[in-house]
């Protein structure tokens, strides 16, 4: 079924909002009571809009996380690790985000509720576990809005050559990424929308322009013959450069949480989050994996403008093009990367705003700050991530723009893996709670369930617990480092020690309960299917495969 009659379906979504008290008074005394309690509970603290169209989600799903990982700090990743080690860590950490959909999404689909993990970790393992998780992805994704706003500053110098002062050029790009949530949530929607198509078609141009380029395109372009593996050694650095590569690639690939966020806003998380949970690995080792081998086929390791340059100057694309001598594309890279990093931050903003909400929502913080106004904004959760976000940014002014944009991403990557590790163990007590409760939601009608489960847990617990490995062998050897310092200790490690200290500090002055899988919470947020929309996936199924594919490719 093509995507837009899928999305004219799912725009009946307000009529059957209001066919569902009518169905309900039609069901058993029991289950109306059980279904009328979590929907009050739910909605207490007021209610999010589903916003998101299943054309906008797929759209958003293509063009998230492309930004400022794949374009500089990949180059970064070359230069520390070598070619093989760069090869192996990014396939490795691009293999988590299939993980992390598949077990982040069975749940999502059944309970689409913003907040998402940090909500399931509080009803089905422990509250405290789920404000340490919950405090660490916060920071994590409002530190990200601080790193864009750097990386906004070099982009932006990359044309203006130092005549616009910094504090100037963290001003315009925080005032450009916050004022579109003084706007209804539709506007964002359509904002995250337009910028994933920008950079879609930019990174498709950057993907046949590199093979273009290991062709010899350019006045001054030779053929690449795969020199850059033969003649310099392919890892460097032994450990610490893989372990380098792998953080890096995290930080570039994300933690994929803003695609279970959205399906708590989604007009249809059935069809957009399973569609998503096919689409992002794809697009993300498509475009990843592509792009790390022709980075290592264009690009020597030992190029000091690697590590010498800065913004896209650093970029290994840009220094391929330089050397094929094809003028031009430098500017459309670096005006596709400032829609980029916009996009980013917004993202990030509207993330960290929804995980603090739904932290007060589940009284792990002060309930007031769960409040959402009747254009669906958590509007004080909003203010207080803006501020924290916009007081990083202007951190970098004092304390030096490189050093603080490095603790941030070390942040930001630390948070992401460490919350892998966790989204696995809620997953698998997910599964526990119903055993324990003889629930029947995987035999419901068209109900999703994680490919050969346990696989995806097992497999994002492994990798994410070798990356923790990474992350304290970096903290005590660091690649080119003499010797330990305690500085760059916690740079590494600043963001497994938020988890653990909060959780752990949490627990004993809460006490909190650990849930018991038999009485843990299955009825709040539970969205069974309706039956009109049980007939548009009737008919979308119905379809020859080669039109449901077409869903996945369409940019429109």
């Amino acid at each position: 079924m093509p995507q837009a009659d899928f999305t004219s379906h799912v725009a009946q979504q307000d009529e059957l909002t209001k066919k569902e008290d009518n169905e309900l008074a039609l069901e058993p005394v029991a289950t109306r009571s059980e279904t009328a309690v979590g929907e009050i509970e739910e909605t207490r603290n007021g209610q999010f809009h589903r916003s998101f169209s299943p054309r906008q989600i797929h759209i958003i799903s293509l063009g998230s996380n492309i930004g400022s990982g794949v374009f500089i700090a990949t180059g970064k990743a070359l230069a520390t690790g070598g070619p093989g080690n760069m090869l192996i860590a990014y396939t490795m950490v691009c293999t988590c985000v299939w993980a992390v959909l598949q077990s982040l999404s069975e749940m999502t689909i059944a309970f689409p509720v913003s907040g998402n993990y940090i909500d399931y970790t509080d009803r089905w393992v422990d509250p405290a576990l789920a404000f340490g998780a919950g405090f660490a992805e916060w920071l994590g994704w409002t530190a990200i809005v601080a790193a864009e706003a750097g990386f906004f500053n070099v982009l932006v110098q990359y044309w203006a050559e130092g005549s616009i002062p910094l504090p100037a050029t963290i001003s315009i790009f925080l005032v450009a990424c916050l004022v579109i949530f003084i706007l209804p949530n539709k506007v964002f929607a359509w904002f995250e929308y337009v910028t994933s198509l920008i950079k879609i078609v930019i990174f498709l141009i950057i993907i046949v322009l590199s093979l273009a380029l290991v062709l010899g395109a350019g006045p001054t372009g030779s053929i690449h013959h795969g020199d850059t593996w033969t003649s310099l050694p392919p890892f460097l650095n032994g450990f610490s450069g893989f372990a380098n590569c792998a953080l890096l690639a995290v930080w570039a690939v994300g933690d994929q949480v803003f695609i279970g966020i959205m399906g708590g806003e989604a007009e249809s998380p059935r069809f957009s989050m399973a569609h998503a949970t096919k689409l992002v690995p794809f697009r993300v080792n498509f475009i990843y994996i592509i792009s790390v081998v022709f980075i290592t086929i264009l690009v020597p390791s030992d190029d000091s403008r690697l590590l010498g340059g800065s913004g896209v100057a650093a970029s290994p694309f840009i220094i391929a093009v330089q050397d094929s001598g094809i003028p031009g594309i430098p500017s459309l890279l670096n005006a596709g990367m400032i829609c980029g990093v916009l996009a980013i931050a917004a993202e990030a903003v509207y993330l960290s705003s929804r995980i603090l909400r739904t932290m007060a929502h589940q009284k792990l913080i002060w309930e007031g700050l769960a409040a959402v106004d009747d254009r669906g904004r958590p509007r004080l959760a909003l203010i207080i991530t803006s501020l924290v976000a916009v007081v990083l940014g202007y951190i970098q002014i004092a304390a030096g723009g490189l050093t603080v944009l490095n603790w941030l991403i070390s942040i930001t990557s630390a948070s992401f893996f460490t919350n892998w590790i966790i989204i696995s163990f809620v997953n698998w007590r997910f599964h526990r709670t119903l055993e324990a409760q003889k629930d029947p939601l995987f035999t419901e009608v068209y109900a999703w369930k994680s490919t050969l489960w346990p696989l995806a847990p097992a497999l994002l617990m492994l990798i994410s617990i070798f990356l923790l490995v990474c992350c304290i062998f970096l903290g005590i050897k660091p690649p080119g480092a003499t010797g330990f310092t305690a500085t760059n200790f916690f740079q590494y490690m600043l963001g497994i020690l938020i988890i653990f200290s909060f959780t752990f500090g949490y627990k004993v002055i809460y006490r909190t309960p650990w849930r018991d899988p038999k009485t843990a919470d299955c009825t709040t947020g539970r969205r069974p299917l309706a039956t009109e929309e049980i007939a548009m996936l009737d008919h979308y199924y119905r379809q020859p495969s080669w039109r449901r594919f077409l869903t996945y490719v369409q940019l429109w």
